[in-house]
């Protein structure tokens, strides 16, 4: 097991004096010449033979990459990259860690990037330090950082090569990161304090039956939340920072929240409690509804591939599913039975409004009037209802096109990748 970070390096021009300074070793470097100097030391490395660079040599490997900044005029923005590749205590020898180092050098940057990996020794934990220039010495382009690449690249390449030695890998939800102590942590069973966040998640989806009351039974147990942004967000008074619900792990994303809240009434809804199809036969608007939950990947039955295109309504899915009830219990199935459902409706609407302003003439304080309007709310719902159900369908439709039209680029494309390979 490896637990991997990447830290970029913006400066140049800091003293090298930070990294002699015994008291400051467990800190990250500010400048690339403080990294080289900290993955160099042989303190830490404890032998020489755990030292090794690519593309330049370790005695001038601060000097080389600078010529090469110069040579491609780039000495501006992050200036270097550095790596810590941490394995578990006692799983790696000294040896093998750094022949990890240097492949996962090799197949990261392939020969293009002058890098320094070193072996640290100094803890119990065995690990590698990579430094590398952010400026290509080939073609002088630069290297970019994000929390894609790193996915895509360090952690699956250092994840593969774990694999590839035998060496057991982190499991996390989803492309996660997580820290070491935390999954040491969990890995043994032992509380975190995202353990206790969990539990009251559980606690919460238990007793909610909406989106909306599960955020209130948390806030009930002393959680804020911030839920203006892509992804909602919560910490306790004692946090100082908010973490997103999608962080927790597999099965806490909003989502996955949703689904847990809202599944008995879809299997009430579709009668597939015990079964992922629905009971009876579904024609219409039922059977695009049916249709949208299944690509949104909330029923029993999930398909191959869940498209963002629907995927991404799952804030809606209590709206669909009480559009859902809807229809079923009005017996509807297409849009001219909801404009023909709506039609008398409306005009009974205007009788009450009409009988109202009678009454407000004539007995301005009886009871009538409160009927009248109780009567008037619960009608315009169900228009209101009603029309949504017809706009709202279309989008739908829309949606589920583009999920299928995507899948079928997605089926010609590895068709196509299929055959390249047979030749």
């Amino acid at each position: 097991m490896a637990y991997t970070s990447v830290l970029p390096v913006h400066r140049l021009d800091r003293s090298i004096d930070y990294v002699k300074d015994r008291s400051k070793t467990t800190k990250s470097a500010g400048s690339l010449e403080e990294a080289i100097e900290y993955a160099l030391n042989r303190e830490k490395t404890e032998q020489m033979i755990f030292e090794d660079a690519m593309g330049c040599t370790c005695e001038t490997a601060y000097a080389d990459m600078i010529k090469t900044k110069e040579r491609f005029h780039k000495k501006g923005g992050v200036q270097g990259y550095h790596l810590v590749q941490s394995f578990a205590e006692g799983e790696v020898s000294p040896e093998l860690a750094h022949l990890i180092g240097q492949e996962l050098a090799d197949q990261l940057l392939k020969g293009q990037f002058e890098v320094v990996i070193t072996t640290h020794l100094n803890t119990r934990h065995y690990h590698n330090h990579l430094v590398w220039n952010s400026v290509s010495m080939e073609d002088g382009h630069k290297y970019h950082s994000n929390s894609k690449s790193y996915f895509t690249e360090v952690r699956q390449i250092s994840d593969q090569l774990c694999r590839k030695y035998g060496l057991s890998v982190i499991q996390t939800n989803q492309g996660k990161a997580m820290h070491y102590a935390q999954w040491k942590a969990e890995a043994e069973g032992k509380p975190t304090w995202r353990t206790a966040i969990r539990m009251d998640i559980r606690e919460a989806i238990g007793v909610s039956f909406s989106w909306s009351q599960f955020v209130r039974e948390m806030e009930k147990r002393g959680y804020t939340w911030k839920l203006n942004r892509k992804y909602p967000a919560l910490k306790t008074p004692e946090m100082e920072r908010y973490i997103r619900l999608r962080s927790l792990g597999k099965g806490y994303g909003e989502a996955e929240i949703r689904e847990k809240i809202l599944r008995p009434k879809i299997q009430k809804l579709y009668g597939i409690a015990s079964t992922p199809f629905p009971k009876k036969k579904l024609t219409g608007l039922q059977k695009l509804y049916y249709s949208y939950l299944y690509r949104m990947g909330v029923l029993k039955q999930k398909p191959k591939r869940i498209s963002y295109a629907v995927r991404s309504d799952i804030r809606k899915l209590d709206v669909r599913i009480r559009q859902m009830e809807f229809l079923q219990k009005e017996e509807i199935t297409t849009r001219e039975e909801l404009i023909a459902y709506r039609k008398p409706l409306e005009e009974q609407v205007l009788v009450r409004m009409k009988e109202r302003r009678a009454l407000y003439r004539k007995e301005p304080g009886c009871e009538r009037i409160q009927e009248i309007n109780a009567e008037l709310t619960e009608l315009r719902q169900k228009i209101r209802l009603s029309l949504q159900i017809e706009k709202q369908s279309l989008e739908m439709e829309e949606r589920l096109r583009r999920a299928e039209e995507q899948e079928r680029m997605e089926e010609k494309s590895g068709k196509s990748k299929q055959k390249e390979r047979n030749r």
